[in-house]
């Protein structure tokens, strides 16, 4: 069994920053994929950033590049996704998702493992 757990969601104000954190524990797991989703109220819960673990690749969502950064620490399986520049149309609840296959990572159903969820709410 793998979890992940995600931390660092809170309020903030539009154009303030956000540091959110998923880490992977449970059975020996190696991640080939890590991906952050997100679900606004009354909307589909929409893809954000991923990262190809090996090669240390991200990739992220028009609505949020040059704003979001992942990095990650291979000696703590844990993914981070640094939020600058926040907005109001930001606030949702965000998702960590992760697979050990070599899945299209923009695809939530493909994802075979997913946290709990952690609110970030932007204040305009």
């Amino acid at each position: 069994q793998v979890q992940l757990v995600e931390s660092g969601g809170g309020l903030v104000q539009a154009g303030g920053s956000l540091r959110l954190s998923c880490a992977a524990s449970g059975r020996t797991f190696s991640s080939n994929v890590m991906g952050w989703f997100r679900q606004a109220p009354g909307k589909e819960r929409e893809f954000v950033a991923a990262i190809r673990w090996s090669a240390g690749s991200t990739y992220y969502a028009d609505s949020v590049k040059g704003r979001f950064t992942l990095s990650r620490d291979n000696t703590k399986n844990t993914v981070y996704l640094q939020m600058n520049s926040l907005k109001p149309e930001d606030t949702a609840v965000y998702y960590c998702a992760a697979d050990d296959r070599y899945i299209d990572y923009v695809r939530e159903d493909e994802y075979d493992y997913w946290g709990q969820g952690t609110q970030v709410t932007v204040s305009s």
